[in-house]
């Protein structure tokens, strides 16, 4: 299903309809401020899994990441010092991905690695369905190789590759071709362990 909704001003209905669907397990794909990404609800472990499946990742080798609606409650699902914290009030929300140390309250999939990507997109539509969800989204890049860049920019095109993979494909207009700037912070030393769209 491809589902039409406006960034500038997202409907609460049309909101409502994909949470719903987020919450009974299902896997949405959605424009935010860098690419196109594939996500479900981050606690849904299921939902989690088939998502690992469909990127062909291995989620004992791989950070997993999560977009959460703002910065307050992301101390719930990563352990942030203060210079961490004082970083990401000054990039966040941004096209960055700050790598941190998983909290306990993450179910065990993410525990592997330790380390869990945070991400808080200037993009109203992931945030809105993070806020409205009570949960974080879990998000990966629809991402394909340069000659099929039209498959990670226009959202009829990602529908027609993924109708049969995902519950619903979100139109929010065309999407971006840079990822998102990762910042590793999970030592007193900060590192940018990929150069993205984010300039720090």
């Amino acid at each position: 299903m491809l589902l039409k909704i406006y960034p500038e001003n997202p409907n609460p209905k049309e909101i409502n309809k994909v949470v719903k669907l987020l919450q009974d397990g299902g896997l949405v794909i959605y424009p935010t401020d860098t690419l196109y990404a594939i996500g479900c609800d981050a606690l849904n472990v299921r939902a989690v899994e088939k998502i690992c499946r469909i990127k062909g990742v291995n989620p004992q080798k791989i950070n997993l990441s999560i977009i959460c609606s703002d910065l307050s409650n992301i101390s719930a699902y990563a352990k942030v010092n203060n210079a961490a914290f004082k970083l990401m009030k000054r990039c966040l929300p941004g096209p960055y991905t700050i790598i941190l140390p998983a909290s306990n309250e993450l179910p065990r999939i993410y525990k592997n690695r330790k380390e869990i990507g945070i991400r808080i997109p200037c993009h109203s539509i992931p945030c809105e369905l993070a806020r409205v969800l009570g949960n974080p989204i879990l998000t990966m890049s629809v991402h394909y190789n340069d000659d099929q860049s039209e498959y990670t920019t226009d959202p009829e095109l990602i529908h027609e590759r993924y109708e049969h993979q995902v519950d619903l494909v979100i139109d929010g207009g065309y999407g971006g071709l840079d990822v998102s700037t990762i910042v590793d912070c999970t030592s007193d030393k900060f590192e940018i362990i990929r150069q993205g769209k984010g300039e720090l």
